[in-house]
């Protein structure tokens, strides 16, 4: 990992680093956009057919084998694990349903003037498709993450993709009692999922992580079917002044190692502990090749002057996973993904057993919303309902400011009702 002052003599530096950061944004999908369109176009127009054959070229399905997984395989996956991986995934799962049914937004009625009602009621998607990559590790996590908050919504369908599943994965969907499981990846399960094929009808919403190929497909999908967020190479930043060196350093080789291409920052303004952070950092980092590799391409330590400064910094990155010193730092926090707090609370809980949502936002789309949550599974509704006299005392308002517009079809819809 390089070190920066961001004063003195290195701050011009620190500047430009700084904006080449600043300025990632999503990532950019334009290498693979011509291979995703066609293959999009393909599964439209050819449904179950080029979704075989795509499947078959790319996530290794065999031509004997069924795109829909059995229930019965899924079944047997679970049996199949050890005692203590049922446990960890079952308490996984507590923990995010727990976490998805606090964040359920609740139905409300108030009467802003006699005679008037207004509220909102919640109403869950129609249907989903959760994207559960099939890369270099199996991510059962991941299908929890996605299937539990949908299912606390109340999502009646829930499709679940991923290329090549593992046992793992397999099993979790079971304990999530997924019963719609195709073995499908890549750009063609995005397409399946959002368009339909003869066989399998559309999705309203897709959601989950995925590689290039599958973020291009779902930006070009997302004119006609809704999708989470796009999503990018892994971000960490620990923003700390009192943290313990080994414990930061196993943080940032932990995010690290999930892709070549993550970025790992660390924000303080104590030198001694940014130089010990890096000797920790390089160390762990020997035997993990992976996260050697993302360090040494994007690995950065930022020493500032004043912790506002750090602070600034911080914001202006808006990573998708962020540390803090102690809980009062939150009233700073404005942009970041999720936030850890205290040196006891690695990152990594956050990827498994906490609750909260490990689909988060990246390339600075941590300004503009959170991560996955059970708000991507519902819709709030606004109602209303007047009386006559509800009406008659707010119809005016609405007539006065209708015929400023020059909308006199809206005034005289209003006017009538108010005729004795």
């Amino acid at each position: 990992m390089k070190l920066i002052r961001t004063f003195g003599k290195s701050a011009a530096e620190a500047t430009a680093v700084i904006q080449e950061i600043a300025a990632r944004g999503a990532t950019s999908t334009a290498s693979v956009a011509p291979a995703v369109k066609k293959i999009v176009t393909d599964v439209k127009r050819k449904g179950d057919k080029a979704v075989r054959e795509y499947a078959e070229q790319f996530d290794g399905l065999q031509p004997e084998q069924d795109i829909l997984v059995d229930p019965s395989e899924m079944e047997a996956a679970w049996n199949a694990l050890p005692k203590h991986l049922k446990a960890a995934m079952k308490e996984a799962a507590a923990n995010i349903h727990a976490f998805a049914e606090a964040q359920m937004p609740e139905e409300w009625i108030i009467e802003p003037a006699t005679g008037v009602r207004t509220g909102q009621v919640v109403r869950p998607l129609d249907a989903v498709g959760c994207y559960v990559p099939g890369g270099r590790y199996p991510l059962p996590s991941t299908l929890l993450m996605t299937t539990l908050p949908a299912q606390v919504a109340g999502v009646e369908r829930i499709v679940v993709c991923s290329p090549k599943p593992g046992q793992e994965t397999l099993a979790a969907a079971h304990l999530c009692g997924v019963s719609e499981f195709y073995r499908v990846g890549g750009a063609q399960a995005i397409a399946m999922m959002a368009y339909g094929t003869d066989s399998t009808p559309p999705v309203t919403r897709i959601v989950g992580p995925g590689n290039l190929y599958v973020t291009a497909a779902k930006q070009l999908v997302s004119q006609d079917c809704g999708i989470d967020m796009p999503a990018g190479p892994t971000e960490i930043v620990v923003t700390s002044d009192l943290g313990d060196a080994l414990g930061i350093a196993t943080d940032l080789v932990a995010q690290a190692e999930h892709d070549p291409e993550t970025l790992a920052i660390f924000i303080t303004t104590n030198e001694l502990l940014a130089k010990e952070v890096q000797k920790q950092a390089k160390a762990l980092a020997r035997k993990n090749k992976l996260a050697k590799q993302s360090l040494e391409a994007r690995g950065t330590i930022f020493i500032c002057e004043t912790p506002m400064e750090a602070q600034a910094l911080t914001n202006l990155l808006a990573p998708e996973h962020l540390t803090i010193d102690r809980p009062e730092d939150l009233q700073w926090v404005r942009n970041a993904g999720s936030v850890f707090i205290g040196p006891q609370s690695p990152q990594s809980m956050g990827d498994y057993v906490s609750g909260p949502n490990h689909v988060l936002p990246t390339g600075r789309t941590g300004r503009l919303r959170g991560g996955l949550s059970v708000m991507d599974f519902v819709k709030l509704i606004t109602v209303q309902q007047y009386t006559s006299r509800g009406l008659a005392k707010l119809g005016p308002h609405a007539i006065a400011m209708a015929e400023a517009e020059g909308l006199v079809g809206h005034a005289e819809s209003v006017r009538v009702r108010l005729k004795p």
